[in-house]
This record gives C-alpha cells, sequence and structure tokens, in this order.
C-alpha cells in the first residue's frame, strides 16, 4: 500500500470543500482527463463519479464510487480504471494548528495491478500521489482565509516569479511625487498649493489667457526675474481707447 503525507496551509472544512465538488475530481487526482457526470448526492456514501482516464484520443470512461465518507476526517472512494484494474483510495485529514495534515494511501484491489510486485507499484502510486497531494494543496490553499503563505506563494517565492513591491517613502519619492503629495484640495474642488514655502507656478503656453483674479497684476507688472520665463507668457491684448473730448476754454459747448 502506498502512502503520501502533506501538511496543506488550510483547515480540514478547505479540503473537504474541495472534495466535495465532484467537477473539481480531475484537477486534483493525476490520470484523471474529464468529468462526465456527478451525482446530485455526491460525496456521500454510495454516489458516483462518471470520468475518463487517459490522455485524448485514448480515453477511458469509467467511475469512482464513495465507499465511506465522514465530513472533516476521512472519504473512502473505489476507482475503477478498467482494463488497468481497480483501487481503494482513502484521504485522511487531521487538524494541526490553524493547518492540517492529509495522508493519502492507495492499493490495487482488481485486475492486473494486483499481480504487479508491491514494491514497483509503491513507486509508482507514491509518485502519481505526491503530485496528486500538491494539486489538492493549491486548491484548497486557494479558497481559505488564509493567515500563512500558500504552497503556490513559497513556490513563487523561492523562484522569484513573484515580487513583492513596496512603497517608497515620501522623502524618497522624485521630486514630481513629492510636489504632488504636497498639493491640497480646496473646497471648491479647485487644487492649490500650500502657502508656506510654495512658489507661484509658471504659466505654460497652453493657455491664451491667464487668470485675471491671480495672475493679471503680475503680467502688467512686467517681465519675470528669471530669464526666459516671460516668454511663456502671451502677449497682452488691450483694446485702443477712445480719446475724450477737451471742454472749450469758455464753457460753451463743443461742436
Amino acid at each position: 500500500m502506498s502512502r503520501n503525507v502533506r501538511v496543506l496551509h488550510c483547515t480540514p472544512e478547505d479540503v473537504f470543500e474541495v472534495l466535495g465538488d465532484g467537477w473539481l475530481y480531475p484537477v486534483w487526482v493525476v490520470g484523471a482527463s474529464r468529468m462526465r457526470e456527478v451525482d446530485e448526492t455526491w460525496p456521500m456514501t454510495g454516489a458516483e463519479l462518471h470520468h475518463s482516464f487517459g490522455v485524448w484520443p485514448a480515453l477511458i470512461n469509467d467511475k469512482t464510487v464513495v465507499e465511506q465518507f465522514v465530513p472533516g476526517k476521512t472519504m473512502v472512494m473505489r476507482a475503477r480504471g478498467w482494463p488497468i484494474g481497480e483501487a481503494r483510495v482513502t484521504i485522511d485529514v487531521k487538524p494541526r494548528g490553524d493547518e492540517c495534515v492529509v495522508r493519502i494511501q492507495e492499493e490495487a484491489i482488481a485486475g492486473p495491478g494486483r499481480f504487479v510486485p508491491a514494491p514497483l507499484m509503491d513507486v509508482a502510486l507514491h509518485w502519481r500521489n505526491d503530485e496528486t497531494l500538491h494539486r489538492l494543496a493549491y486548491l484548497s490553499e486557494g479558497r481559505a482565509a488564509r493567515r500563512t503563505a500558500t504552497t503556490a506563494e513559497q513556490e513563487m517565492a523561492a523562484s522569484g516569479e513573484k515580487k513583492r513591491v513596496d512603497v517608497a517613502p515620501a522623502a524618497d519619492r522624485p521630486d514630481s511625487e513629492q510636489e504632488r503629495s504636497a498639493t491640497n484640495e480646496r473646497e471648491d474642488g479647485a487644487m492649490t498649493r500650500d502657502d508656506e514655502g510654495s512658489e507661484p507656478v509658471a504659466p505654460t503656453a497652453e493657455s491664451e489667457w491667464v487668470d485675471a483674479a491671480t495672475s493679471i497684476d503680475a503680467v502688467e507688472a512686467g517681465p519675470a526675474d528669471e530669464p526666459g520665463e516671460s516668454e511663456s507668457l502671451p502677449p497682452k491684448k488691450t483694446a485702443p481707447r477712445a480719446k475724450r473730448p477737451s471742454p472749450r476754454q469758455d464753457g460753451a459747448p463743443q461742436t
């Protein structure tokens, strides 16, 4: 009899949530290719899964029957795959703190597999069920409210596939980010700078006219001190003023 044990970073309930979804059977069972039908009573004792084994186009249609089911603890299945034979698969789950220990045992009970020497059969089944528990860990931990790193996260971190991105403190950010973080939103929805330690923003050539309420005095005062700064300002447009008639010296109305 082949035995495989693995610690999963989840609870037994998370594991049995996966086992209780018959349509996920080909996802975690190595060798199963597709599902054809799942009994409504699955995973209760006597329920059946109708699946296919092998690789297309060489597929074998057969079924798996539940022989014993204890929620959160044990599940015993009789897996059929003729002409290869039949096997009894027992899955035991025990809690261990915030995690759980899953053990899977498999033995051939019918067909040609019974005549294969036990040492050879155990090697093949051990390799197969190690991958089966690996897949079951992905599914169970992915559904759990995780408090520790999952198997997938640990493997990605070890391979460098997943990198953690830390937010740089404000002092280490580029000047443009510091300037954006220094802006405040006024009550009217407009954006403005803090009064202390800030400099007025130079107008750009994109605007045809500057804001008359804030910048007209600066424009009329003359060019800026910095060379080239006033080049971005548009030329001031002024309308000609009409000459006002001067009153005659004798006080008579002008014609």
